[in-house]
């Protein structure tokens, strides 16, 4: 986990933890899927070390181009994420949710 110096408005030197957001926008065939898709997604919380925090939001007014659901993760560097990505809790929870995704859009940032 890498650090990054910044000075407040008042001088001070403050020190923040840099991490990786890694967020997933997911289109599901059946968005009758997103229910269990965001039960998998928020079940991984505790079972993967990299994973520093885990939110999903279901979206609720279906617009038309809306996607189903976003995942938002963060990791404390591209080797945390690696970590994640490649971890068996992961690997598991992409095949029950590979071939149900229609579609799916990703943002890793610092």
């Amino acid at each position: 986990m890498g650090w990054q110096l910044r000075h407040n408005g008042a001088g001070d030197r403050v020190y923040d933890r840099i991490v990786i957001t890694h967020v997933v926008m997911m289109k599901m065939h059946d968005s009758a899927d997103r229910l269990e898709a965001a039960t998998r997604l928020r079940d991984m919380a505790g079972k993967i070390p990299e994973l520093l925090s885990v939110e999903v939001l279901i979206d609720d007014l279906g617009r038309p181009g809306a996607f189903d659901l976003v995942l938002r993760s963060t990791h404390t560097d591209e080797a945390g994420l690696h970590a994640y990505v490649e971890h068996p809790v992961h690997q598991e929870l992409l095949e029950w949710l590979g071939p149900r995704l229609a579609d799916r859009a990703v943002v890793d940032a610092r």
